[in-house]
């Protein structure tokens, strides 16, 4: 057997050499790959033009296809009352209105609502006087932090004008009969917005006194 012997320093050296072989073997694509992936991530064919009436005004928008509802809202129109909370639809935090009827705009495409009319809180104020929901919130203390708020404040107005329209939930006991507005029948349809401080029977208060006035 032969016999082989190696210095502490020698062995290191061996070791080193080893591990450099490996990085450059894992090593990620080289820089003008990426650059390339970057150009393709920004290339119009990408884009699309979308037409919104937002809060009342005519907007015309060049959208990344991939780009949700919220992001368009936050990110090009500066519409930063709509809130990103799980960013899953879970939370409600990002809810808004898209013809009248409330949505969670992080699970949906901005292309999807070409033509559409979408209202969010900033929204809501007519002739410079604060939406009665707003100013129930005030009162009863419904807003806390703050920052699920304009969800559930978009989130009411479409429950309330379901409870109008006689749409029912799973709280009504009689799906053919017109709903009303009790507090078992407004946490039910408000049981998508969730508030991390629990103000929910301060909310609920809120929305029955507004729909009350």
């Amino acid at each position: 057997m032969t016999d082989v012997r190696l210095t502490r320093r020698e062995l290191l050296a061996m070791g080193a050499t080893t591990t450099a072989g490996a990085v450059a073997v894992l090593s990620p694509l080289p820089a003008r790959a990426t650059a390339n992936e970057g150009q393709s991530r920004t290339s119009p064919v990408n884009e699309s033009t979308v037409s919104l009436e937002v809060n009342g005004r005519p907007v015309v928008l060049q959208v990344d296809n991939r780009s949700s509802l919220l992001d368009v809202l936050r990110e090009q129109l500066r519409l930063t009352g709509t809130k990103k909370g799980c960013d899953q639809g879970q939370c409600g935090a990002c809810t808004i209105l898209v013809d009248g009827r409330r949505i969670n705009s992080c699970l949906t495409l901005a292309i999807m609502f070409d033509g559409a009319s979408i209202t969010t809180i900033e929204g809501i104020v007519t002739a410079g006087q604060t939406h009665p929901l707003q100013r129930a919130f005030v009162k009863h203390d419904g807003y806390q932090c703050g920052y699920c708020t304009p969800g559930q404040i978009c989130s009411a107005i479409g429950a309330l004008d379901e409870i109008e329209r006689g749409v029912p939930s799973f709280a009504s006991d009689d799906p053919a009969a017109m709903p009303k507005r009790t507090e078992h029948e407004i946490r039910e349809r408000m049981s998508g917005n969730l508030c991390r401080c629990g103000a929910y029977p301060n909310i609920v208060a809120a929305i029955i006194e507004s729909a009350e006035s």
